[in-house]
């Protein structure tokens, strides 16, 4: 299968730094499937075309095929993947093209952030839903779309189209939006993935649809058919989407800066089982979650972690973080769907709103400013949002993230990047896994603890072990949560009145929150204040609701 891009920027050869790849090579790269090549046809001042050529393997496809996958004899030999565009193509470009998709080039920056003239050619793409839908998709990212369907056989007319098309594209793009919009909307036309699909799927999409896929006429489409129709995917992926920007930066998997000619590393996910169609799938680890009692679960990297004397609150045996945490999620893994500043518009007009999650971090952290807080303890801190804009602030002396996650705690720790903290801001930070359900003396003696939209996924028979354990054992000073207003969710019309998360166990109204807070504050002894976080509907109130607790002996 062939892709080509083509430039007629002068110098049209600035186009090799641009992609990391120099003009006057054949570059090679091994694939789990075939041999991807990157050559350039044409390279002078005025045009200049690089080409990616993948061979599939058929062969090697099927003897990856594992044991227990059925034998559909000839399919596994001969089918359409080592000459149509594929997820195949769309992955050997991910990973050829692995630093060009980031928008980086040292030498090039200035060409790197802007538009320039794109022609790109695709031969061979299998469109399900025909050459009608390649413009559906491409045309609203300011594509011209060139798509002629293929006859099935030109020397007979009346057997009609294939489902092929040829298309072409033309326009004035940033290359690395050109990528990540092949990236994702080849396997896409296609309907198809030649590999299993995990939970790190909504995580890919996320990240190349950055900038663009939230404010698609067709993102729903473009979602589902990303994610082979898996409803739990695809609604994590909705809610996700809906936040409108997330923070999508590359943290799990930086990309190794390549240079002209370097290889890049291999992709990531290790190919264990073909089907029918010729797609393979990947080998799923089963996430570790840590059970209480086992504190010193082992986590590569992980800057300190802390063995805990815990002691069960009740005999139930659910965690009550029973949630993993995924890469660039908000806190406690939960991607939240709300919408920051009102309804969505679908025509791209978002670019100056600031994501929900954000202007939750940041009320949080001027609320625990507000109280003047010193020492602060994020209560399933997740992947380190949090955490990373209060070590930004030196006056927060101490700074903990627990989490019941040891995947989530080695996240955080990658997106603090500890091994590069200088000694100073190192010692204002601990890491530590725990349950929030289970006595534990490290959470105590904090001015602050922070339950970020963490409630939510814990099942409602267990709230009075949480309760007991924050406010009654641990009972710092001050306590500060945030959670979903269920009211808001009609507001985003992805999810259809649904919950925004498939981890929530429930998702309270104004009314029920305060309730929840009332009973908290008697019980305790504590005093609160309700705050809104995003815009205040008048009708269905805010996104996202929050409580300020504090200590009535600590209220002046």
């Amino acid at each position: 299968m062939l892709l080509t891009i083509s430039t007629t920027l002068r110098p049209a050869t600035d186009l090799g730094f641009l992609l990391h790849k120099h003009p006057d090579r054949v570059q090679e790269f091994e694939r789990s499937f075939g041999t991807a090549r990157v050559f350039y046809p044409e390279a002078s001042e005025d045009r200049c075309t690089a080409a990616l050529l993948l061979e599939v393997d058929p062969v090697r496809l099927a003897r990856s095929r594992g044991s227990s996958s059925p034998d559909f004899s000839l399919g596994q030999y001969v089918n359409d993947r080592p000459y149509a565009a594929s997820s195949l193509l769309a992955s050997a470009l991910a990973d050829v093209f692995r630093t060009a998709r980031t928008g980086r080039c040292n030498s090039r920056q200035d060409l790197a952030d802007g538009p320039i003239p794109l022609e790109i050619r695709l031969p061979a793409l299998p469109c399900r839903g025909g050459a009608d839908l390649a413009h559906r998709l491409f045309g609203p990212l300011g594509w011209e779309v060139d798509a002629e369907a293929v006859p099935l056989d030109p020397g007979f007319p009346a057997w009609g189209e294939s489902r092929y098309v040829r298309l072409a594209l033309r326009g004035n793009v940033r290359l690395a939006d050109a990528l990540n919009h092949l990236y994702v909307l080849l396997p896409v036309l296609d309907d198809a993935k030649h590999y299993w699909l995990a939970s790190d799927e909504v995580d890919k999409l996320v990240r190349a649809g950055e900038g663009w896929l939230a404010g698609h006429p067709d993102k729903g489409l473009i979602t589902r058919r990303y994610l082979g129709r898996r409803w739990a995917l695809t609604r994590t992926a909705f809610a996700r989407l809906a936040e409108l920007g997330d923070d999508v930066e590359e943290t799990l998997d930086p990309p190794v800066e390549e240079e002209p000619g370097a290889e890049p590393a291999a992709f990531a996910a290790p190919v264990a089982d073909v089907g029918a169609t010729g797609r393979t799938e990947p080998v799923i680890a089963e996430p570790v979650i840590a059970e209480p009692g086992n504190a010193e679960l082992p986590v590569a990297g992980l800057a300190i972690i802390r063995p805990a004397d815990t002691e069960p609150v009740d005999t139930e045996p659910d965690s009550a973080e029973h949630h993993e945490a995924e890469p660039d999620d908000t806190q406690s893994a939960s991607p939240r769907p709300d919408d920051e500043t009102g309804d969505e518009t679908g025509d791209g007009a978002e670019e100056d709103r600031v994501p929900l999650n954000t202007l939750r971090r940041e009320a949080v952290v001027a609320a625990l400013e507000e109280i003047g807080a010193r020492t602060v303890l994020d209560l399933g801190c997740g992947s380190g949002q949090l955490l990373t804009a209060l070590l930004a602030k030196p006056s927060f002396t101490k700074v903990a993230g627990m989490d019941v996650s040891a995947r989530a705690l080695a996240t955080a720790n990658r997106r603090l990047r500890t091994d590069r903290m200088p000694d100073a801001k190192r010692a204002r930070l601990e890491l530590f896994q725990g349950s929030l359900t289970y006595t534990d003396a490290r959470l105590a003696g904090y001015d602050a603890a922070v339950l970020m939209e963490v409630v939510e996924p814990v099942d409602p028979p267990r709230l009075p072990a949480l309760e007991r354990v924050v406010f009654g054992t641990a009972r710092p000073a001050h306590v500060i949560v945030t959670t979903p207003n269920v009211e808001h969710n009609v507001r985003y019309e992805l999810l259809a009145g649904a919950r925004r998360h498939p981890d929530h166990r429930f998702e309270w109204s104004r009314a029920e929150f305060a309730a929840w807070v009332a009973g908290v504050c008697e019980t305790y002894g504590y005093a609160a204040d309700l705050r809104p976080v995003g815009e205040d509907d008048p009708e269905v109130g805010p996104p996202t609701q929050m409580a300020v607790f504090s200590r009535r002996d600590e209220r002046p």
